[in-house]
Parts: structure tokens; C-alpha cells; sequence
């Protein structure tokens, strides 16, 4: 890795409006400014050391998938080039390139949007504690890591920083946004996840779940963050997949489970990263955005 890595940004002549756990938000009036920074965080703690050039990833990798599902539903993208950006983002040009996207504004709807193709995670975890998945009982015999008979529409809560999501029924969402808006957000949803798996399919990858945010703006629906990313997403390698087992990924899952063998409370402040954790999670990164996009 050679590029020098970015914590967070200060930009000065900007008007910083939100420090995500991954993203500055700069409000410029007309649009907002999104930089996708170096920080990763694993359980919704950041962590303390960055991973070097996975902002880059990630926007490209959102830049590729917003592209993708274009006539599915829009997006608040507007350009990723710099050049194109307003006048005041000049003097941070090195800064932004590659790892930022102008943007529409949209008023971001409260709710984690998630769509299961195979069974992992927290969803296995309830699966197996005999528990609905976002009220929704799964299938008898289900093993780890199993193919689901369809994909899965399972939402959760949008939590404040440093606190966790929590699964919700799509009834519970539905007094959350409106029923007729969650019907339209589990369609798209759902035809979102199916085109990416498809395409997926053809690099030899796995997608077995993924996390969407939606927004309203002008009273229309539009994909709005960031889509099908690894920091968003579960990707697996299609040949060294096998049920009934943790699977090998190109995501933050690698940096989940070293975290899981420490003694380490999932609160802050989370512990310092060993610099072959930090370059083991780059590379999957990288490997990710490679298979996707380079037959683009």
C-alpha cells in the first residue's frame, strides 16, 4: 500500500456537517460533499488505525454499482470528478480525488434497509437461538452459511453512533416510513440485490447480504450513501464456498473475527490494529473492487 492514509478531513472553506464512522459530510449549499475517509469500524465502534486507500474502494466500488442499478431507481449521484466539483472544493483537490462524490441532497429515511441471500451473521445468530429474523421464520434445517430458497428483505433501525442497529418486522417499518413506501423500498430493494448477484455471479463471487440506504427527495425514492460495498456487504469467494461453516470473504468480516479473538468488549475505545490486519483487509478490499469492476 503507497498512498498515505486519510483519518478524517478538515476542510477548511467547508462546512462540515457530519463525522460518519466512515464519511465527512460538507454541506456546499446546492450539494453535499461526501469524502470517504480511511476509517473502518467493526461492531459500530471506529477504529483507531485507518486502512490506507479503502475510501478510494469504496467510492469507486459505489460509483460502479450506482451505475448498475440506474434504471432500477436513482441515485443522489452527481459526479465523482474532481474537476467538476464546485470552485471552493479546488484547494482540497488532492484531498478529494478518487475518494469523494457530489451529491444531491435527500432527506435520509431512519431505517437500514437489508437484503439475505444466504444465512450469516446476526441473522444466524437468532436463527439459531430459535428467533424470527426481522419476524420472518426462516426455513427448518437451515445451516451456516445456507442459500436461502429467495432472498430475504430484512430491515433494522438506524442507530446513533456508537449504539447498535436493532432488526425490525416490515410491519414495525411500516410505522416507521408508511406502508406504501416500504412495499416501494422491499421491491427495489429486492431487484437491487438479484441484478447484483447475477453480476457477481460472473466474477466468482457471493453476495450474501447487503445493506441499502434510501432518501426522499421531491418526494421521490432514490439510493442515497453508498451500495454494495464491502464495508455494506457480505462478499464470499464462490469456489471456496461450502455450507455449514464461517466463509472466507472480501469484506470487514476478516477484521470481525480477529477482533472476536481478543478479549475485547466491542466498546470504545476499540484496540490498536496489527499492521498485517490493517494490509489483510486492504487486500480484500482491493480484491473486491478488482473482480467487479475490471471487465468495466
Amino acid at each position: 500500500m503507497t498512498q498515505p492514509a486519510l483519518y478524517q478531513t478538515d476542510l477548511k472553506g467547508l462546512k462540515l456537517v457530519n463525522r460518519g464512522k466512515v464519511r465527512d459530510l460538507y454541506d456546499l449549499g446546492e450539494y453535499l460533499l461526501i469524502v470517504a475517509t480511511d476509517r473502518i469500524s467493526a461492531f459500530d465502534v471506529i477504529m483507531p488505525n485507518p486502512i490506507p486507500g479503502k475510501g478510494e474502494i469504496l467510492t469507486k466500488l459505489s460509483e460502479f454499482w450506482f451505475r448498475q442499478m440506474a434504471d432500477i431507481i436513482g441515485n443522489h449521484l452527481v459526479t465523482t470528478d474532481v474537476d467538476r466539483f464546485p470552485a471552493e472544493c479546488r484547494p482540497h483537490r488532492d484531498i478529494l480525488k478518487g475518494r469523494s462524490m457530489l451529491v444531491k441532497k435527500a432527506k435520509p429515511l431512519p431505517v437500514e434497509c437489508i437484503v439475505r441471500g444466504y444465512i450469516s451473521g446476526s441473522a444466524w445468530k437468532d436463527y439459531t437461538g430459535g428467533k424470527p429474523v426481522s419476524g420472518i421464520r426462516l426455513p427448518a434445517g437451515l445451516k451456516e452459511s445456507s442459500r436461502l430458497p429467495e432472498p430475504v428483505f430484512t430491515p433494522s433501525t438506524k442507530a446513533p453512533e456508537g449504539e447498535h442497529d436493532m432488526p425490525i418486522s416490515q410491519d414495525e417499518m411500516a410505522r416507521i416510513v408508511g406502508k406504501e413506501l416500504t412495499e416501494r423500498i422491499i421491491e427495489v430493494s429486492l431487484a437491487i440485490y438479484k441484478r447484483a448477484d447475477a453480476i457477481a455471479n460472473h466474477v466468482g463471487i457471493i453476495i450474501a447480504d447487503t445493506k441499502m440506504e434510501f432518501g426522499m427527495m421531491g418526494g421521490e425514492l432514490i439510493l442515497i450513501d453508498e451500495v454494495l460495498t464491502p464495508d455494506s456487504s457480505r462478499f464470499w469467494p464462490r469456489d471456496d464456498y461450502a455450507e455449514g461453516r464461517g466463509q472466507k470473504s472480501y469484506d470487514k468480516q476478516f477484521l470481525r473475527d480477529y477482533l472476536l479473538s481478543l478479549k475485547w468488549n466491542q466498546k470504545p475505545p476499540a484496540p490498536e490494529l496489527p499492521a498485517d490486519i490493517i494490509e489483510k483487509t486492504h487486500q480484500k478490499y482491493e480484491e473486491a473492487l478488482q473482480r467487479f469492476t475490471r471487465n468495466t
